[in-house]
């Protein structure tokens, strides 16, 4: 089932220090790839002289990911966008694109300490991140007589639910609607009750 999720309400930034190198994180809310590049290209002509660029994204519930990537940006493999990634799914934060920018600082930090940096930067960027709640959303479309419809119309207005489009037949009227997806099976019984069973849900309309 679709589920609620936390994303950010605006992008945040934190700078992140380790053995004199220097890693600058960024983290944007968005809702496409495109939206996340063009933040990253815009992060990488701010800082072009940097070492490296490295970035990660995950779009939709972190739990079932429509999409995630990540690129190390000349990084030893696995040691950079990896644990970006990993600290985004471990804080279970959806809609997001991470980019972080490293400085060297003239030591080397070996893979351990990379991939330690790397995802101290984002953690610390979560940190002081705010948070806004994502719920999750889908069609439902409901099948009434002429005269349950302002009823029903009301009962869906107090549960957030926007009615999109209404069609009518000879006898019912059909309301496509736009629900939370965590309230669909309340919103059906509570219809049910309230209509005294004269409702119908319809998978399609042709």
């Amino acid at each position: 089932m679709s589920r609620s999720y936390q994303t950010l309400s605006h992008p945040t930034h934190f700078c992140y220090e380790e053995k004199r190198s220097r890693f600058l994180a960024f983290i944007f809310p968005v809702t496409t790839k495109e939206e996340g590049f063009a933040h990253f290209e815009s992060i990488r002509q701010k800082y072009p002289d940097a070492r490296h660029h490295c970035w990660a994204y995950l779009l939709g519930d972190p739990e079932q990911a429509l999409a995630a990537g990540f690129n190390d940006d000349g990084e030893p493999g696995g040691t950079a966008g990896k644990p970006m990634l990993n600290v985004l799914m471990q804080r279970k934060v959806g809609n997001v694109f991470a980019v972080v920018v490293r400085y060297f600082g003239g030591v080397k930090l070996g893979a351990g300490g990379l991939t330690r940096a790397y995802g101290q930067a984002i953690s610390g960027a979560l940190d002081v991140a705010e948070f806004k709640l994502v719920v999750q959303r889908e069609q439902l479309i409901i099948e009434i007589g002429f005269s349950l419809e302002q009823k029903v119309r009301n009962l869906l207005q107090h549960q957030e639910v926007i009615v999109q489009e209404v069609l009518y037949s000879e006898a019912s009227a059909i309301l496509k609607c736009d629900c939370p997806a965590n309230q669909i099976e309340f919103i059906k019984t509570l219809l049910l009750n309230q209509a005294a069973g004269k409702v119908k849900f319809v998978d399609a309309v042709n």
